[in-house]
């Protein structure tokens, strides 16, 4: 992986968006609205992110939809997630015009979530 500070500051981007596609996690977390946002919370203080109020955090959906969805608002832009209480996947964008390691998020939500599998992806907004 490439290291995420430099390549931010070489570009001058304006932001960086990691989004993970996690498989297969702990059902009770991922149906449990508390643990969502204990999991926001953490997350904001592992990849050094100010969080801007409390985290929102509503169930809604029909059949194999049906989940959670989180927003957490951070001083340099967005957290969000949903998570599927069918089959315990997790689906997590972070936004920051703030650079952050990606490889530490996807390591945390694996750890946090207990997910078997999971991909990620960076992008450099600029």
């Amino acid at each position: 992986m490439v290291d995420t500070t430099n390549e931010f500051n070489r570009r001058g981007a304006w932001g960086l968006h990691c989004v993970l596609d996690m498989k297969r996690g702990n059902i009770e977390k991922i149906t449990s609205a508390e643990a969502i946002g204990i999991f926001a919370q953490e997350l904001c203080k592992v990849i050094d992110m100010k969080p801007f109020g409390e985290p929102i955090v509503i169930h809604f959906g029909s059949d194999n939809l049906m989940g959670f969805s989180l927003a957490q608002l951070i001083e340099t832009s967005l957290i969000s997630g949903h998570f599927v209480d069918q089959n315990g996947d997790g689906y997590i964008d972070i936004f920051s015009c703030k650079a952050y390691d990606p490889e530490v998020a996807y390591e945390f939500c694996k750890q946090y979530f207990k997910f078997e599998d999971g991909t990620i992806r960076v992008m450099f907004r600029e």
